[in-house]
């Protein structure tokens, strides 16, 4: 399906979508450019995307594909694909498999999680058959990590593609059995960043593999990014002629031009008509690496972290001081885990482990967040919050979403106000 001109675009939505007609109302009746475009305010976008009575689709619901998200909120939302769609979107995202380093010949295990009408296995069994190199497609899903180990060895496994938990948890089996498989040459992640803390496990498993991005796309969305090349596997481009991807302030909602500086994606679909795609906020934060070309790099969803009183506590931050004082890399997973008892927040560190920690690692940890976060013990010295902890936990039993697979980040275990 060939990209639609901006003003076509938008005239279509408006003319179609009961959502959009009440979105753009005041606006002239011809758009040139994006920044004339509100942001999508998620909440009432998903209120008009329900059923019986959905005033965000273009036209009846008679020929398409239905996903659902599930995600690290667990809060399902229904996104139909047009027939022409759903092809033209997994043909680009095929391609873009080759510069995640597909080869020809390559026997692919799919490790996603399917059913549920849950659209990651389904979209990347698609994109490997549209994907313009041979390949051997194997749709394992969501099998015992003891099958896939056989599977890797008996059956010749070139490249795994899976969740980042789906992968490490492979490789704690492979390891834990003294196995290495070291036939493996490529793992393909997706569905979530994969953190520096999972990279020691699977090097220890695949010590031949390289590790990629299997490209960005979400149920919600959809296309987003390609992945590029080289070492940094948060690096994407935007779809040439399918998606213009912005990165905006998080405060002033203004575009940001400049790289290096955080912000929210913000996406629009040139060619997603169905339920159109415009100027939606990902729920991802990336910084500018080549604007001209496009590139950016994800640096973490746009709401994780955890605040205890007063004190923000970012994923990305916290996981970067506790991997940088644990030398031995026994870290294999980060969750915060939020709690109130006594009247007062808390935070407990819950760290994953392969093998067990080594005595006093945790009270050094504890210290070494409180020297990057000092307003932390100042607030516990005030008496207005907990002291930090750690819980340490083995690496399997760091809570994910029952559906998907994915880490919850975040968790809070405190009562309703």
């Amino acid at each position: 399906m060939p990209a639609k001109p901006l003003p076509e675009l938008v005239d279509f939505a408006r003319r179609n979508s009961p959502f959009y007609a009440e979105l753009y109302r005041d606006l002239p009746p011809r758009i040139e450019h994006l920044a004339q475009l509100p942001l999508i305010e998620q909440t009432a976008f998903w209120a008009a995307n329900s059923w019986p009575d959905n005033r965000l689709l273009t036209g009846p619901l008679t020929d398409a594909g239905v996903y659902k998200t599930g995600g690290t909120s667990g809060v399902p939302k229904f996104s139909p694909w047009s027939r022409t769609e759903h092809t033209d979107s997994v043909s680009a995202f095929g391609a873009g498999l080759v510069q995640a380093g597909l080869k020809p010949g390559h026997r692919v295990a799919n490790l996603f999680w399917a059913g549920e009408l849950y659209g990651g296995f389904l979209y990347i069994e698609n994109a490997l058959h549209h994907a313009p190199v041979e390949n051997v497609r194997l749709p394992v899903g969501a099998a015992p990590e003891a099958y896939i180990a056989d599977l890797i060895h008996d059956f010749g496994v070139d490249v795994l593609a899976g969740e980042p938990m789906k992968l490490s948890s492979v490789a704690e089996h492979l390891v834990k059995e003294g196995r290495v498989a070291e036939r493996i040459e490529l793992l393909l992640f997706g569905g979530d960043l994969l953190f520096a803390d999972l990279r020691p496990i699977l090097s220890r498993a695949f010590p031949n593999a390289a590790v990629s991005s299997i490209g960005y796309a979400s149920v919600d969305a959809g296309l987003v990014g390609a992945p590029v090349p080289g070492d940094d596997v948060r690096v994407h481009e935007a779809f040439p002629n399918r998606t213009v991807v912005e990165l905006v302030d998080d405060t002033t909602g203004e575009p940001i031009t400049e790289p290096g500086t955080p912000g929210r994606v913000v996406v629009t679909n040139l060619f997603r008509t169905l339920m159109p795609i415009l100027r939606y906020p990902t729920g991802d934060r990336a910084e500018w690496v080549d604007v001209e070309r496009g590139r950016f790099r994800l640096v973490g969803r746009s709401t994780e972290g955890a605040r205890v009183g007063t004190v923000a506590m970012p994923t990305e931050e916290i996981r970067a001081v506790l991997l940088a004082h644990d030398p031995e890399q026994i870290i294999s997973g980060l969750q915060m885990v939020q709690r109130r008892w006594d009247g007062k927040d808390g935070l407990i560190l819950r760290l994953g482990y392969t093998e067990e920690p080594p005595a006093g690692l945790a009270e050094r940890l504890v210290e070494a967040v409180y020297r990057a976060r000092p307003l932390y013990p100042d607030d516990v010295a005030a008496g207005v919050i907990h002291d930090l902890a750690i819980e340490w936990v083995p690496r399997s039993e760091l809570v994910t979403n029952p559906r998907t697979g994915k880490l919850q980040q975040v968790i809070d275990e405190r009562p309703p106000a």
